[in-house]
């Protein structure tokens, strides 16, 4: 992990500001780790997605959906940089080329490891899963829990926020939706 000595004494300055003594010994090594975790939760723009998916792309020897369900995703929402956390569920119809299982929970990843918003976050999965494998369609579902509708503002505890992102065959048709959508909601055995 980089070390980041800027916003090492940011945290530092916002220490002070709320009032607290970053010279304690319960806040020492408080700013270093704060700059550190802050560095790792934003590690997605550091992330390169072609050479993320490094051409693990293969022949497609059915058209059949493939999903990936219940990928679990860790964000800091933009607006009060608090965490959101949940699940991803992706799906796609290859026509031409698959992608390597694990890119599809790296893709999340990257995008997931940045400042954002939930809907924004589900339509770049979604796009870039199409933009790679040119599949005939793509569907895309973040259900997450919001640590800034949690721990302040409206301070609702079990409110769950669900987007979804559905391109080509699965906006088109709504037989593919409902089987992904009946897909994805099936409990893990």
């Amino acid at each position: 992990m980089l070390y980041c000595p800027p916003v090492e004494n940011l945290y530092k300055a916002i220490l002070a500001a709320i009032g607290e003594d970053a010279s304690r010994e319960g806040l020492r090594d408080t700013p270093r780790r704060a700059a550190q975790a802050m560095q790792y939760l934003t590690k997605g723009y550091q992330e390169d997605i072609d050479r993320l998916v490094n051409n693990a792309l293969f022949e497609a020897e059915s058209d059949d959906m493939v999903i990936v369900r219940d990928i679990e995703l860790y964000s800091l929402c933009e607006h009060h940089l608090l965490p959101f956390i949940g699940k991803c569920h992706v799906g796609y119809i290859p026509t031409r080329k698959i992608i390597g299982l694990s890119k599809i929970p790296r893709i999340v990843d990257a995008y997931a490891r940045r400042l954002q918003v939930q809907e924004r976050l589900t339509k770049q999965i979604a796009n870039t899963i199409l933009k790679y494998t040119q599949a005939d369609g793509v569907g895309v579902v973040i259900e997450a829990q919001h640590l800034c509708t949690m721990m302040r503002g409206v301070e609702k505890q079990n409110s769950v926020m669900t987007t979804s992102c559905m391109l080509g065959s699965f906006r088109r048709e709504s037989a593919t939706r409902a089987e992904f959508m009946a897909l994805i909601r099936k409990s893990s055995r």
